[in-house]
């Protein structure tokens, strides 16, 4: 497994080896000793999957407040994402930072955030198939979110905003300026 940290060191790329043949591939995508060699040590208690019919689908940045944060591990095995990471844990070196990664069914890469951070993504192709392990259950009451195009933030997307395709409670989500307290640095 080919374990890369990012400009936030917290936030790590995971890339596991595919072994090929004319049949087509086998890999091991999750492996919690090695995973925890990285520092990837939490268990995971749900996986969720989405598909985005459009290039363009814009979802997040999303987070849980405490005590049902989440830590995601995320990959796409259908099409491509551009997956985003900003950090909301107050007092952090890298607070208000974003760092984010293509991930693809051709890179076979993961980009694993710890909780503490806001998650989105934007679909690069049609039919992108996105699944996630997280490290805490769903907890509706816990949900916040955050303008994708939060200019606090500057996040670089690879598309035009009157390109986003959102859902509406995307399209209301306030400032990063209201993220200020969700979580703090330890």
């Amino acid at each position: 497994m080919k374990i890369e940290r990012l400009a936030i060191p917290d936030v790590i790329l995971v890339t596991p080896p595919r072994f090929g043949d004319n049949r087509g591939f086998f890999s091991e995508t999750y492996n919690f000793s090695r995973m925890a060699e990285a520092g990837i040590d939490t268990p995971f208690v749900q996986d969720n999957q989405s598909l985005s019919r459009q290039k363009g689908v814009v979802r997040g940045l999303h987070c849980q407040l405490a005590p049902h944060a989440q830590g995601k591990l995320v990959r796409c095995t259908r099409g491509a994402i551009w997956d985003v990471a900003v950090d909301a844990r107050t007092g952090s070196p890298t607070y208000g930072r974003w760092v984010a990664a293509e991930l693809s069914e051709e890179n076979w890469s993961q980009l694993w955030l710890p909780p503490g951070f806001l998650h989105g993504f934007v679909t690069l192709t049609e039919n992108a198939e996105v699944q996630y392990k997280c490290t805490n259950l769903y907890d509706k009451a816990s949900e916040r979110a955050v303008i994708w195009n939060c200019p606090e933030l500057k996040i670089d997307w690879p598309i035009a905003p009157e390109e986003a395709i959102l859902s509406d409670k995307d399209k209301i989500a306030p400032g990063f300026s209201e993220a200020r307290g969700w979580f703090s640095y330890e």
